[in-house]
């Protein structure tokens, strides 16, 4: 891919910013985005050799119309490149301003503008959300909220999307669960919350993984469930417990999960919404836990993350 003297500016600007790791990912599909619009020749000549130029509304009005549409997208869906969402569109909005004021120039109001995210949580919210996560690991829960557990407390330290999780293996742990990678190669260091939501996980995963061929993926399902249309193939793929769970089942655990363990006070109905609260409110890991009214910074000491793994004969749907 031919280099332009924008895009090695724009690559210099972002070595110099002070950000996470996932605002970093962000920014860095708004640089492919914009290099794969410089090669179709989609935006001004200018826009080629001044980062300034590139940044201004003449370049990026056409831009946005085509990253927007899904023509910028670096791989195909579905041997095709729909539109990317709502959500997706707001956050390479707020890189762009993030880029326009690291470079001194003023906010610049651009079409489309007008697209409202759900509502995420605010900070005291997600530090009463991890008060009661704390307090949940102190006692027995049924094998689905100790996996829900589990995912959230790494939502909530690592801003992780519903994507990255599914895509987790076992070895993206750093030893001790003192860490996790995020899947661009940054690891994050997971609070005493998160290590013990883990240290319940872990061991009822590995009694669901043992019943089938086993898997390095960290999220399996708990229970049997089918593949197929009996109407249209005459039978079903069933499925044992302990295979991995790909981000829809992630998902749909999360909505089931938030209503069935009286979580619909603290969590958006979405994880998405979640994720976004994170990133833009960045509670302290380990801190807000040490602040809690009667919780323990360890979290993860014996009382909790001694616990054993949730009891595998408890109904639930």
């Amino acid at each position: 891919m031919p280099e332009f003297a924008s895009i090695l500016a724009l690559e210099q600007l972002l070595d110099g910013l002070t950000i996470g790791p996932s605002r970093a990912r962000q920014l860095a599909m708004v640089r492919g985005e914009m290099q794969r619009a410089l090669v179709r020749g989609a935006l001004p000549v200018a826009a080629r050799h001044s980062l300034r130029r590139l940044l201004e509304k003449e370049a990026l009005t056409p831009y946005l119309r085509l990253a927007e549409s899904g023509a910028l997208r670096a791989r195909t869906v579905d041997g095709g490149r729909p539109p990317t969402s709502a959500a997706t569109n707001t956050v390479r909005r707020q890189c762009l301003e993030l880029l326009r004021d690291a470079l001194g120039l003023p906010r610049l109001r651009l079409a489309g503008e007008d697209v409202l995210l759900q509502p995420t949580p605010d900070f005291s919210t997600l530090a009463t959300l991890r008060r009661q996560l704390d307090r949940d690991l102190g006692g027995w829960m049924p094998p689905g909220q100790v996996r829900l557990t589990a995912v959230l407390t790494l939502v909530l330290d690592a801003a992780l999307s519903s994507g990255q999780l599914s895509g987790l293996r076992l070895s993206d742990l750093a030893p001790g669960r003192r860490a996790v990678s995020d899947g661009a190669g940054c690891e994050v260091a997971l609070s005493p919350l998160g290590q013990a939501a883990l240290g319940r996980w872990l061991p009822l995963r590995a009694d669901l993984v043992r019943r089938t061929r086993g898997t390095s993926r960290l999220w399996v399902s708990l229970w049997h469930n089918h593949d197929g249309h009996p109407a249209r193939e005459g039978a079903t793929l069933h499925r044992p417990p302990g295979v991995p769970l790909e981000s829809n089942g992630l998902v749909s655990s999360y909505r089931r999960g938030r209503r069935q363990y009286g979580l619909e006070r603290l969590l958006p109905p979405k994880m998405e919404a979640l994720r976004r609260a994170v990133e833009s409110e960045a509670p302290p890991a380990g801190l807000v836990i040490a602040a809690s009214a009667g919780g323990t910074p360890g979290a993860a000491g014996p009382s909790t993350d001694g616990a054993g793994p949730a009891r595998a004969g408890s109904a639930e749907d």
